[in-house]
């Protein structure tokens, strides 16, 4: 259940969704999804589907880690970009097979040290790491041409909206569970600019760390 077969079959489903990025698709296909969840449920691993990872947490459905990497690299393919959420760190490493600099935060230490662990062990080398509240974004490595969230605020943090470069795009979930809609915010010279793609459900952006 975890061979390149498998794996195909994904990706040949998440065509079938709506995904049309061939570099994304690529991208799921040759990430291992089977090593960032537990053993116990790696039967599972390439069912389009979340699925827990402890701590309340989970590891995002394939489709919409297919979906959030289109939307941001659609318009250009950024150098760096802010991960909010390491959480198993499968987005990360698909984030880190198309940019050359990935900077992931996230609030829940044992979470990030167990992903940071799975990636350097998988050979990802360009992707850095800091546990931080999420909301505060990652100033000192900013500004980014890209940015992505993996978790729900009942509004856009200010702090990621002014660590975006001009031009460039944040993809984030917002609202409260049962009404949330996944936005892609683009800041240009005057403005943010609020697109709605569709309902979504994750879990919440929670303040603080763990």
């Amino acid at each position: 259940m975890t061979s390149q077969r498998t794996r195909d079959r994904l990706v040949d489903q998440l065509r079938q969704l709506g995904i049309k990025d061939q570099r994304v698709l690529a991208a799921i296909s040759k990430v291992p999804r089977h090593l960032f969840i537990a053993e116990a449920l790696s039967s599972r691993a390439y069912e389009n589907t979340s699925l827990p990872i402890g701590m309340g947490q989970t590891i995002s459905q394939p489709y919409m880690v297919a979906r959030m990497t289109e939307l941001l690299i659609e318009d250009g393919m950024p150098e760096n970009v802010l991960e909010v959420g390491t959480g198993s760190g499968y987005q990360s490493a698909v984030l880190a097979c198309l940019i050359p600099r990935v900077f992931s935060v996230e609030r829940i230490r044992p979470l990030q040290d167990k992903a940071k662990d799975v990636l350097e062990d998988i050979g990802y080398r360009n992707i850095s790491f800091r546990h931080s509240d999420g909301g505060w974004g990652w100033n000192a490595c900013g500004p980014y041409q890209g940015i992505l969230a993996a978790a729900a605020p009942a509004e856009i943090p200010r702090k990621l909206l002014e660590q975006l470069e001009i031009g460039s795009k944040l993809v984030i979930p917002i609202g409260v569970e049962g009404k949330q809609e996944l936005q892609r915010i683009t800041r240009t010279a005057s403005a943010y600019e609020v697109e709605v793609i569709e309902p979504v459900s994750f879990v919440p952006f929670l303040k603080g760390r763990v």
